[in-house]
């Protein structure tokens, strides 16, 4: 077999700077028509419950297509995020003996699942607020409040994930509504590099999450 047969023989899931190039590069053709916009509602709003990739990606991508609606795909962002919180609340306090097999461990792990959960007995608002704004997995948060819905309420959920969604968030963007050419200068010269530092991130927030919190 040659190499340029077993390369195409590993699962594009296997190499990062491959997927992600591909996903840069699709939805960056959707950053004038309206599909992109409600590409990202979509995603920001699955990835707070279930989905696992971060809605980021789709953010910088519409962001660098067209820096002066980095605000507003921003506000999108959060506002959905924040929505899709709140249906993970769900899901945790209404479907989570229905479901839970679904999301353990294909999605997150007993062990973090139930050291949120120890962390809500500690102190719910900077758990929720370090989820919102941090690369720890956001989805895991949400679904254990609706879990242990006695130690946090949905109130809380929301209020601090409206802090800390919208403060990661327009974060991302001010710096592509500022610095827009440029970064996507550095990003198309450096992604294999972004990419892989990308995933480091992802992978590390649940590592975080299991070692440190």
């Amino acid at each position: 077999m040659s190499a340029g047969q077993s390369e195409l023989r590993v699962p594009l899931w296997k190499k990062p700077s491959v997927w992600l190039r591909k996903l840069y590069d699709f939805v960056l053709s959707w950053a004038n028509t309206p599909y992109g916009t409600i590409a990202l509602a979509i995603l920001a709003f699955a990835e707070s419950s279930f989905f696992p990739v971060p809605p980021d990606v789709l953010l910088i991508a519409l962001a660098l297509g067209k820096p002066k609606r980095a605000f507003f795909y921003a506000l999108v962002c959060s506002i959905f995020s924040v929505l899709g919180g709140m249906f993970g609340y769900f899901i945790g306090a209404f479907l989570w003996e229905t479901v839970k097999d679904f999301f353990i461990p294909f999605i997150f792990s007993q062990d973090a699942f139930d050291h949120v959960g120890r962390l809500y007995q500690d102190n719910a608002g900077l758990a929720i607020f370090s989820a919102a704004f941090t690369p720890i997995p956001y989805k895991v948060f949400t679904i254990a409040a609706g879990v242990w819905h006695d130690y946090v309420s949905l109130y809380e959920l929301v209020l601090f994930s409206a802090i800390g969604r919208p403060m990661r968030f327009f974060l991302v963007a001010s710096l592509l509504f500022f610095f827009g050419p440029p970064v996507k200068r550095f990003i198309e010269k450096y992604f294999d590099l972004l990419a892989l530092v990308f995933t480091v991130l992802l992978v590390g927030g649940f590592v975080i999450l299991k070692k440190l919190l």
